[in-house]
């Protein structure tokens, strides 16, 4: 116990001494909300190895009724009830000191910019689910609107604009990350004096690549999650309590 509090106490000395800190968040902070992760032990996809189709842009594009299951799927996400946990106010705070330079996240239900961190200021290279978009003409408007069509009947509705295919503006398996957004997350990462990494297991590439980034550049590098990660050996700290008590404990 006494080495996991001075640890705490060195990395909020860090964050306390830094001008630019940069947080990368991962599914980890979200299962405290309720968000179930994709591929953990509970996760989506190992309780129903199907579900993953429905993350696949090829059969999504292809097949109608994969279409109808996600847009199910979209009408019951647990983005719609869950709500930002003590981690996420603990990042939200951070920027209300002046002390966060970026927020790059995985996870694609708005549950920062809930918690009250600034859209401006949170990176999401998976996109988000609060919004839709058409594959045909790049329409983009808000997530709710198409899901009240769903209640008044329609299964697989269409982009009113040009009758395209609709879906969530999130990355699914199969399409390109956003260039710039990457470029941009990168870049924000290389200009960090303090990174951290919260409840991501640094697998998915390219943004698990922002870690060894930020170490190159110089930056401390403090590692917060469950499990061991593939950047355990360069992090300066590493924390595996849970997330909504050992964020507050080192950014308020």
């Amino acid at each position: 116990m006494a080495g996991v509090e001075a640890s705490i106490d060195r990395v909020r000395g860090w964050v306390e001494a830094a001008e630019r800190v940069v947080v990368l968040t991962g599914a980890g902070i979200s299962t405290e909300s309720g968000i179930p992760d994709f591929r953990g032990p509970q996760g989506v996809w190992t309780r129903d190895p199907q579900a993953e189709k429905l993350s696949n842009i090829r059969y999504y594009m292809a097949d109608a009724e994969i279409r109808k299951k996600a847009w199910q799927a979209r009408l019951v996400h647990p983005a719609w009830e869950a709500q930002p946990n003590a981690g996420h106010a603990a990042i939200a705070a951070l920027e209300r000191r002046g002390k966060l330079h970026a927020l790059i996240t995985q996870n694609i239900d708005g549950l920062h910019q809930k918690a009250g961190n600034s859209p401006e200021r949170v990176i999401e290279v998976h996109g988000t689910v609060l919004r839709v978009v058409c594959m045909s003409c790049g329409w983009k408007g808000p997530m709710q609107e198409t899901l009240v069509r769903l209640l008044t009947g329609e299964e697989d509705p269409p982009c009113s604009l040009c009758g395209g295919i609709l879906k969530s503006d999130t990355i699914s398996f199969g399409q390109s990350l956003i260039p710039e957004v990457i470029d941009r997350a990168m870049r924000c990462a290389a200009e960090a004096d303090c990174f951290i990494a919260v409840g991501s297991s640094l697998q998915v590439y390219p943004i698990a690549g922002a870690v060894a980034e930020a170490k190159a550049a110089g930056a401390r590098v403090v590692i917060v999650n469950a499990e061991p990660t593939p950047f355990d050996d360069i992090a300066d700290a590493l924390l595996s309590g849970a997330i909504g008590r050992t964020l507050p404990r080192i950014f308020q």
